[in-house]
């Protein structure tokens, strides 16, 4: 398992992002050389935990629970064989693009060590949104993409430190629950039966999903 690439946004103006200023960063690159990880700070407030990573709409994106996001380049080939067309390492607006891991097979809570220093722990799975399907250009993409139930995984950061393209990935920790990424995604989604079985993974969950997890249990949201 490793990290293939390390990729930074750079602020762009687009036509289909309902953010105020029009900009959005999710069109990222590779970086060259060392990246400085470290939390971000909380949401609305902090922003990417990627150190030259922009994030423009602070609402929805970023913060120390959705201070990483990553996607696996397996999953990248399968969705270049469906569209018939390359998709290139950060194209779905992940920081990390990485190699041998299953992504969305992970569980809430499960922690994953990059190069020496960094380590890094999932907290749920991405949404999408109609900036995404802005910027892959299809449509339909957003009800696609859900259909497929492989989101990537957004970490926050346990410990701070630099990573670069190459490094090993290393799994550190297992918490004891099935709670993965993909069946967090599909409860907050397309299968909200699976919420009360969510509350397993506590309180790595990312707090939002927690809370809407409470709510159905108590019987406040059906």
């Amino acid at each position: 398992m490793k990290l293939l690439s390390v990729n930074l946004g750079r602020p762009r103006q687009v036509p289909y992002t309902d953010q105020a200023q029009g900009v959005t960063g999710i069109d990222k690159r590779p970086a060259d050389g060392p990246v400085r990880v470290a939390a971000p700070g909380p949401k609305g407030v902090g922003a990417s935990g990627l150190a030259g990573d922009a994030v423009c709409d602070r609402r929805h994106h970023g913060g120390d629970d959705q201070a990483v996001y990553a996607f696996a380049r397996e999953d990248l080939d399968d969705w270049e064989r469906e569209l018939g067309r390359p998709l290139a390492a950060g194209c779905f607006g992940e920081n990390l693009t990485t190699e041998g891991l299953d992504v969305s097979g992970a569980l809430v809570g499960e922690r994953w060590r990059i190069g020496s220093d960094v380590v890094l722990e999932v907290t749920s799975g991405r949404i999408p949104c109609r900036t995404f399907q802005g910027h892959v250009e299809e449509r339909g993409w957003v009800r696609r993409f859900t259909r497929k139930g492989a989101p990537g995984a957004y970490l926050r950061v346990i410990e701070p430190g630099e990573i670069r393209t190459g490094d090993p990935i290393a799994i550190v920790h297992r918490p004891d629950h099935e709670v993965t990424v993909a069946m967090q995604f599909r409860a907050v989604t397309t299968e909200r039966e699976l919420l009360p079985r969510l509350l397993a993974a506590g309180e790595a969950l990312h707090p939002e999903t927690l809370a809407a997890a409470r709510k159905y249990v108590a019987g406040q949201d059906s």
